[in-house]
């Protein structure tokens, strides 16, 4: 994690870049284009969406997902500081 200061202002970020572009590596995705985000809000899928071409499927199933999805998780997570305030 990267700790950014910028004292004249009074301000602070938190940056897990390393950590992400390490695993857009393992995933091979370091050329994928950002996007803000991927589906709309409130997106429901469905089994209709899923394919019906098994060489999709086969290429599909060699994805750990689970894995992506939690090592995206653990950065969001990590990532948020918790800053008590005075009341």
């Amino acid at each position: 994690m990267q700790v950014h200061r910028d004292r004249s202002n009074r301000k602070i970020w938190l940056s897990q870049a390393h950590y992400l572009k390490e695993y857009l590596r393992r995933y091979n995705m370091q050329d994928s284009k950002p996007i803000s985000t991927p589906l709309p809000v409130n997106f429901k899928l469905s089994s209709e969406m899923c394919s019906n071409n098994e060489a999709e499927r086969m290429e599909m199933s060699r994805i750990p997902y689970a894995s992506v999805v939690g090592s995206l998780m653990f950065a969001m997570i990590c990532t948020r500081p918790i800053t008590p305030q005075n009341p």
